[in-house]
């Protein structure tokens, strides 16, 4: 699938938001795609600055005097107590920012004005491309980042003889925002660029006093090359092969350069452009490929970007947008998703500027919707960073509990960068939540679930489990009715409605700190139920899980309000707030499996008139594709896809990239005028279609469960439930249905069928065995076993009835 836009990026000044991107998961590369003077940004998952690490003090007596301000229902004093203690001692870790390493600047001559303009990105090889006419020649430049070679490869190529000419270097790219800071006056001063043979050198200084910094060879075939001080001119060459590699937290900038150069050689041996990409194809394909979705037919795939979204404006997102956003979700997760211990962030490996707008690893929702999707969708490898990264900084976690609650285990504040996992945004909304570790938690555990890693559930999973049901097995009360309590207790980022201003001013978070957060509750539940499982595995004390048994035993039921929604806090002092962007309290439909209809219809339904009740205006573009995937958990397909439609009209960028808000006051998001790029919308959307076409939880498996009216044919490919994969075939007007389950590992599972193209033919390793009627099977598969199943519509037309 390609990726089509007939003009450059042209947000002002701040181009790179619409530049498109490539990335190996390590090195990211943004193409802004002009024809005269082109930029190309560079990124690095692990070069970050201007961040700063305090010693967390000992404020762990505070918890008793916030317990007494809120027995006492002197909340407001209460939601400062802690907060007030950092502050009051000068504690004042500030969280680092992702920057960009360098920008290659390449300048080509214009003669005559561009013609038939076009940017693309094949999202199955990770190529970025610019072509354009300038006269009778036909220009193309195309780059990508190799994921077998981690450098950029980047030709440029004329359709004439000797066409291309112009000069390239690379150079710290202008600030947006901070150009007069002493910070970026300082780092502007530590660069240096020299062009040298064939190759430019260049490195900055990091504010840690380390270097980073890059290669950059040309390569011509024919034509001239020339050393001018900091830039390479190309003189009349047929086509020019561009190669950049790059470092970063380095001492010696001269002897990575020289490092680098040798590895520069080695790459030429491998041939041209097009060989460098076969080595890089090989390892990127399979993870494209791994799963597959067709909502449209193939004459969409030449349709631009500018059509699709001007469909989009005009009221309903098309099928081939629809399908475009989860391949280029999916394309996204793969090129900023890396090996090593980064997990993807929410500008992905492309942010531009030196000190970007909530960069920072933000676990109280956008860490978590980046993976939502990716177990379902064939990418569980790609999680791996996930888990190292919050593993890394378990020491960092146990001193929070210790030193903010005087508990054991680890607290996970919301906000974190590498290397620092303590207390960094000292305010009550974020400081009082204590429900990140348990929710990252439960990343751990859905790992164990597909894969059946037991190694990875024993030496990493269980220790973190561990160690985050430890810390509430310290912090719960028991109330007087005997049930456990949470206070603090903080639905992220709400405030209760009676506890707004009066007068209707615009505050952030007046007073978020109250007792029972619905999400709390949840979480509580799914993290101790998930460890008792995982203890019977692992073959734990049977005094833990006895333990964690009546803590389960004790926790209070969900309860709804005089609207029959369910209640956001428990606690009835604290009245439900509608105007909100966050849905924390509908984890147990969604992304919990704790709530569903076959078995509390009447919750159930709670949930779902919490959901409706949201004020549409208070959205942002994640929370838009958050209540997506919650529409298609309660089985409302057209729901969920009028949440897409709104994100395409709102927050959605030409080059598809998802930002946090629309600023154009257009009444159907909210409106601050930065609206920050934030990618975790685009793996939102990712996952609210698979949840439409799939519901997968460990031993259920829901085909089709929220199928829109418009999509009314399409297929599915390779995707996962927890023991093995499922493809699917469907065409309501023929009322034509197919499905093959593959079992990589034993198990039970429950089938639930679309009613709509009952009944139903089922057959194992090609024996008719059954005839379903209502519906659902109920399965117990031997590793490889395959089912198909079939609508007996379909079987008539095939001819097997």
């Amino acid at each position: 699938m390609k990726m089509r836009l007939k003009y450059p990026a042209s947000w002002w000044r701040n181009m790179w938001r619409e530049a498109l991107p490539s990335g190996n998961g390590v090195i990211g590369a943004s193409v802004f795609g002009a024809v005269s003077e082109e930029t190309i940004l560079v990124g690095h998952a692990d070069l970050w600055h201007w961040g700063h690490k305090d010693e967390l003090p000992d404020v762990s007596f505070t918890l008793q005097q916030t317990r007494a301000l809120m027995d006492e229902k002197r909340f407001a004093e209460a939601s400062w107590v802690l907060t007030n203690a950092l502050k009051e001692r000068g504690y004042g870790t500030r969280l680092a920012s992702r920057f960009p390493l360098a920008a290659i600047q390449l300048t080509m001559p214009s003669k005559e004005a561009f013609r038939r303009y076009e940017r693309t990105v094949e999202l199955g090889t990770g190529e970025v491309s610019v072509t354009w006419e300038d006269g009778p020649v036909r220009y193309t430049r195309t780059l990508f980042v190799s994921r077998a070679d981690d450098c950029i490869v980047y030709e440029i190529r004329g359709d004439a003889p000797g066409a291309v000419s112009g000069s390239i270097t690379l150079q710290l790219h202008p600030s947006d925002r901070w150009q007069g800071e002493p910070e970026y006056v300082e780092l502007e001063r530590s660069v240096t660029v020299r062009a040298e043979g064939s190759d430019v050198l260049y490195a900055g200084r990091n504010d840690d006093g380390t270097d980073f910094g890059a290669v950059l060879r040309v390569v011509p075939q024919g034509g001239r090359l020339v050393a001018e001080s900091e830039r390479l001119r190309i003189d009349d060459a047929d086509r020019v092969l561009v190669l950049v590699k790059v470092f970063v937290s380095c001492q010696d900038r001269e002897q990575e350069w020289t490092r680098l150069r040798e590895e520069l050689e080695g790459l030429e041996r491998f041939g041209g452009y097009n060989e460098l990409l076969e080595r890089h194809r090989a390892l990127h394909e399979p993870l494209y490929q791994s799963a597959k979705l067709e909502l449209c037919s193939g004459e969409h795939a030449s349709v631009t970007n500018e059509q699709l979204l001007l469909e989009a404006y005009d009221g309903e997102a098309p099928a081939a947008l629809v399908q475009l956003m989860w391949a280029y979700g999916r394309y996204l997760f793969i090129s900023g998703a890396g090996p090593k211990d980064q997990p993807f962030g929410l500008y992905g490996l492309w942010g531009g500027d030196y000190r970007l707008m909530w960069c920072h690893n933000m676990a109280n929702e956008n860490v978590q919707m980046m993976y939502w999707h990716a177990h379902v969708g064939g990418l569980g490898e790609l999680t791996a960073s996930l888990h190292r990264y919050y593993t890394g900084l378990l020491n960092d976690f146990r001193d929070n509990a210790r030193k903010l609650y005087g508990c054991r285990g680890i607290y996970i504040p919301a906000g974190s960068t590498p290397g620092t996992g303590i207390p960094n945004q000292i305010v009550p909304v974020i400081l009082n939540w204590t429900g990140a570790a348990s929710w990252l938690a439960s990343h751990f555990y859905k790992h164990y679930g597909f894969t059946g890693d037991e190694a990875f559930l024993r030496e990493v999973a269980w220790p973190f489990m561990k160690e985050a049901a430890a810390f509430y097995e310290d912090f719960l009360v028991e109330d007087e009715n005997g049930r456990c309590k949470v206070y603090p207790s903080v639905s992220p980022e709400n405030t209760p409605q009676n506890f707004m201003p009066a007068d209707g001013r615009a505050l952030a978070h007046p007073m978020p700190t109250a007792v029972n957060a619905t999400m709390d509750i949840a979480l509580l539940k799914e993290l101790l139920t998930s460890s008792i499982e995982a203890g019977r595995i692992v073959s734990c004390d049977a005094q833990e899980l006895e333990k964690w048994s009546g803590l389960l035993s004790r926790l209070p039921s969900y309860t709804a309000n005089e609207d029959g929604a369910v209640r956001e806090w428990l606690d009835p002092a604290f009245e439900d707030r509608y105007d909100h962007r966050h849905l924390s309290h509908l984890y147990p439909v969604f992304p919990g499996y704790e709530v569903q209809q076959e078995e509390q219809p009447e919750l159930f339904e709670a949930f779902r008139t919490a959901v409706e009740l949201r004020n549409l205006g208070a959205q942002s573009g994640w929370s838009l594709a958050h209540m997506a995937s919650i529409y298609a958990r309660l089985g409302d397909g057209e729901q969920a896809l009028a949440c897409l439609d709104i994100l395409a009209r709102s927050c959605l960028l030409p080059n598809l990239f998802t930002l946090h808000n629309d600023w154009r006051n257009m009444g159907v998001c909210m409106n601050i005028p930065m609206a920050p790029i934030q990618l975790d919308a685009n793996m939102g959307w990712v996952n609210a279609v698979q949840e439409m076409l799939l519901y997968v939880s460990p031993r259920l498996v829901k085909l089709l469960p929220a199928l829109p009216e418009k999509w009314q044919r399409g297929r599915f490919a390779q995707w996962r439930f927890y023991t093995g994969r499922v493809s699917a075939q469907w065409d309501c007007d023929t009322r034509s249905f197919t499905v093959e389950l593959q079992a990589e590992r034993a198990c039970e599972l429950t089938v639930q069928l679309p009613q709509r193209f009952a009944p139903f033919q089922v057959s194992q390793d090609g024996q008719l065995f059954e005839r379903v009627e209502d519906a659902k099977l109920y399965l117990r598969l031997e590793q490889g076993a395959v089912v198909n199943i079939t609508s007996e519509a379909a079987a008539a037309r095939a001819g097997r009835v």
